[in-house]
């Protein structure tokens, strides 16, 4: 992890370990806060600064986009709650830990999910940027999390649309389950920096070229886990390793292309080719 994405997870954790306190009951705070804190790489905020230091250069994060990165980990956190159900993935750990229907159960995790789901929205709401942004921001982070972005995907993801039998559909499928908060994640960066019309279309080209590699990347790492025809679709199955691996790096290359036309790319840059390299 670089030092500059330790200081986004600093200031995120941060931002998180300030909600639920007013939550009641208490123990209900407690289980709020407890999927906040599994060591989390922080991609999605990392994203959302990287992509205003691209547009401002400022050498410094305003409170407001601290928050509206902590809305984005609040809406990717309430989703893992969810998929970790036994309805969905019946998933016992998370980055070595109970999961919140072990460590609680089930109707816990469920109501969990909904609050960090709710507080996204209302952290959002409570901003001090101008009206416009913050309505701005609400129908990015609604579309991009709901029936026409992760949501959307996850219905597919559990077959309600048969299986997964072409890399188009599985394309379309991590676009949306996958792709559609981490490009939400650079949009909604690019509006707190007041981008215009051109900058706004590069941080969308970006997000959505490095949101596929992400899930191409994920792929490469987790191929041995995921072998076998019991095994979720991934594009290892339709591309090979190594077939995967070069759409990964020529995804993130069109990624830095995007990113070097915005006025201060450096960390964006840096940050692309965290996401395609990383080694877990």
């Amino acid at each position: 992890m670089t030092d500059r994405l330790r200081t986004v997870v600093d200031s995120v954790h941060t931002a998180l370990s300030e909600l639920f306190a007013d939550t009641w009951p208490t123990p209900f705070a407690e289980a709020c806060q407890y999927p906040l804190f599994t060591g989390g790489k922080r991609v999605r905020p990392a994203l959302c600064f990287a992509m205003f230091d691209a547009i401002t250069g400022s050498a410094g994060w305003p409170p407001s986009l601290v928050r509206v990165a902590t809305s984005i980990e609040l809406i990717h956190t309430y989703s893992l709650v969810h998929d970790d159900l036994p309805c969905l993935d019946d998933d016992n750990e998370r980055r070595g830990r109970p999961t919140v229907h072990v460590h609680y159960d089930e109707g816990t995790a469920l109501l969990v999910g909904d609050a960090l789901l709710t507080e996204a929205f209302a952290l959002l709401a409570r901003q001090p940027l101008p009206a416009e942004t913050i309505v701005a921001l609400i129908q990015d982070l609604s579309n991009a999390s709901g029936h026409l972005g992760m949501i959307g995907g996850q219905a597919a993801d559990v077959g309600l649309d048969g299986p997964v039998e072409t890399l188009d559909t599985l394309r379309r499928l991590h676009r949306l389950k996958t792709g559609a908060l981490l490009t939400v994640s650079a949009t909604m960066g690019a509006r707190v920096a007041q981008a215009d019309a051109r900058q706004l279309a590069l941080a969308q080209q970006f997000g959505e070229s490095i949101g596929l590699a992400f899930q191409l990347a994920d792929d490469v790492l987790d191929a041995e886990e995921d072998a076998g025809t019991d095994g979720p679709p991934s594009y290892v199955k339709f591309l090979g390793q190594e077939g995967t691996s070069k759409e990964a790096h020529r995804l993130m290359d069109t990624a830095i292309d995007i990113a070097s036309q915005l006025p201060h790319p450096e960390h964006l840059i840096d940050l692309a080719r965290f996401i395609v390299n990383r080694d877990h």
